[in-house]
């Protein structure tokens, strides 16, 4: 157990120890339908195997930021989010626009909208050069989202995009271009909410004219696909079959929407009732994911792992086939909503929501700068999330041991808006002076002070205010110990924590000389109760101090 922290060895020796903790009694033997193919190593799919041989990767911990490519066809609208489930949803505004723009989705659904996606206009060449100026040390693909489309060279899914839509290996194309640029590479599986997400497709409007006429969902079989675009494909297989239909006799469009929130609306982690195949499938298509393009990064969009078993066996495939790839687990497998025992298998990922305390192990947020899919009102009402605040998020995550994942929305022709572009150079800008303070960085003892209080939790972003003066964040790195001015002031900056007594208790030594990124020397008094501080006026938001001093870090 040597180099684990304390937090890990109790588990280790504690709950691990007695035997298998509840979630892995709770798994029992391994089902009989568990492909062949898993790749056999010291990992095993349990808890216990998981936690046992897991190390965070230092590359993970040095990285600090990534950028992720969450594009796929429900870019096509340009719509925002869950295109694929909320057009299916009568009175909703993306039934509207699908109405309006592509036909009533008994006679057109998300199938059709997958195969307008063409990619024409994708510089992966020149947005994988910006994303490296703007920072970014690790890039990550969407491999499938909930609309069941895999944008990969799949083997056991015929609707990927070498088939349907762009006709290219979407995945294996951002590889090669992350690889080149010296990034780490990594992917995104949302698959296995697909099965609930979809059930819309199988109802039916209970209003208007088309009252009580099923969707494309329901009606369309591999039989219909004959001489059509979609010949030799089986629509059952993208949209997952009728897992929860509602039933006939729904009459107001509030109703609907009651019964789908009731059952399909909800975020539901197991396979479809009586439907063991589509978790099979699932890990099929995450192992052939894995093998093919070797990513050092894998996100899931779960809470914990899917489908039981399938999902443990899935993070040790991946596991097992690191070791054989680099000698040892030197990968990520995120998940969200993990319990404090799973956070030693996996990393912990919170999705657009906050931490207020220097966690013991690396986690990571990841969050958008507007809707996850393109959604052309960010761009026409200037509401994308600005770089300053960017950076501001940024500084809070990696004070506390995380690492930022930060979604840029590409439209369904493979570009960026000019709001975006504009929103890169500057985090470019930000990075080529402060970039020192972020890369390669650790968190120091604290994380930072000021009166700026998170809520802690996921999807809790629209709520916050942001941050106001006199909150500050701590890096350090090569004995340097770096504070970023979250929201810089008019007054000079008092800074509590590193007063003679605050770093007297912490057993620290005091500040001998401090130095603002991009500019010169900073006059300060070092007091009992605060370090006072005259912050010089910066060109760049977020400004960055160099503090040293002997036995400071």
């Amino acid at each position: 157990m040597r180099g684990l922290q304390p937090s890990r060895r109790a588990f280790l020796g504690g709950a691990l120890a007695a035997g298998a903790g509840a979630s892995s009694r709770a798994l029992g033997a391994l089902p009989n339908s568990l492909p062949s193919g898993v790749a056999h190593g010291p990992v095993e799919p349990t808890w216990n195997s998981l936690v046992a041989n897991y190390r965070y990767p230092e590359w993970f911990r040095d990285a600090k930021f990534g950028i992720w490519s969450h594009w796929g066809p429900q870019a096509v609208p340009e719509q925002g989010d869950w295109y694929g489930r909320f057009l299916y949803m009568q009175g909703h505004p993306m039934y509207e626009h699908h109405l309006k723009t592509y036909g009533h989705p008994a006679d057109t659904g998300m199938m059709d909208v997958q195969n307008l996606w063409r990619a024409d206009k994708w510089d992966p060449q020149g947005l994988m050069d910006r994303y490296v100026k703007a920072g970014a040390k690790y890039f990550v693909s969407l491999a499938c989202h909930h609309d069941n489309l895999d944008c990969f060279d799949s083997a056991h899914h015929a609707w990927n995009s070498l088939r349907v839509g762009p006709g290219r290996d979407v995945v294996g194309t951002w590889e090669k271009v992350a690889r080149a640029a010296g990034l780490k590479f990594g992917v995104s599986n949302h698959i296995s909410h697909a099965w609930h997400w979809y059930q819309p497709g199988y109802a039916y409007d209970p209003e208007g004219p088309r009252k009580g006429e099923r969707y494309d969902a329901f009606r369309l079989t591999k039989a219909d696909g004959k001489g059509k675009w979609w010949e030799g494909l089986d629509p059952q297989e993208l949209y997952t079959g009728p897992h929860m239909v509602a039933p006939e006799g729904i009459e107001t469009i509030e109703a609907m929407n009651e019964w789908h929130d009731k059952h399909d609306g909800q975020w539901i982690e197991t396979a479809p009732p009586g439907d063991e195949r589509f978790a099979r499938q699932w890990l099929l298509r995450q192992m052939d994911l894995v093998a093919k393009y070797k990513p050092d990064f894998c996100y899931m969009d779960n809470y914990e792992l899917p489908f039981g078993t399938y999902g443990l066996a899935a993070a040790a495939d991946y596991y097992n086939r690191s070791i054989e790839w680099h000698g040892k687990i030197d990968v990520v497998l995120t998940a969200k909503q993990l319990k404090a025992q799973a956070r030693f298998g996996l990393v912990q990922d919170v999705e657009r929501g906050f931490s207020d305390h220097l966690w013991d192990e690396p986690w990571q947020t990841d969050t958008c700068l507007g809707d996850w899919f393109y959604n052309r009102a960010r761009f026409t009402e200037k509401s994308y999330v600005p770089a300053a605040a960017v950076v501001q998020r940024l500084a809070d995550v990696i004070s506390k041991n995380g690492n930022l994942l930060l979604s840029v929305p590409q439209r369904g022709d493979g570009t960026i808006d000019a709001e975006e572009e504009k929103i890169l150079d500057d985090l470019a800008r930000w990075f080529a002076v402060h970039g020192e303070a972020v890369h390669g960085s650790r968190p120091w003892h604290m994380y930072g002070e000021g009166p700026t209080q998170l809520q802690v939790g996921m999807q809790n972003e629209g709520g916050f205010k942001g941050f106001v003066p006199g909150d500050v964040r701590f890096t350090t790195k090569d004995g340097a110990l770096y504070l970023f001015v979250l929201a810089p002031g008019d007054a000079p900056l008092s800074v509590a924590a590193l007063g003679r007594a605050a770093l007297a208790r912490a057993g620290k030594g005091r500040v001998e000389q401090v130095r603002l990124l991009g500019g010169g020397a900073v006059s300060f008094r070092q007091g009992e109760d605060a370090l006072h501080l005259a912050v010089p006026r910066s060109e760049h938001f977020v400004p960055v101090l160099k503090l040293e001093g002997r036995g400071l870090v």
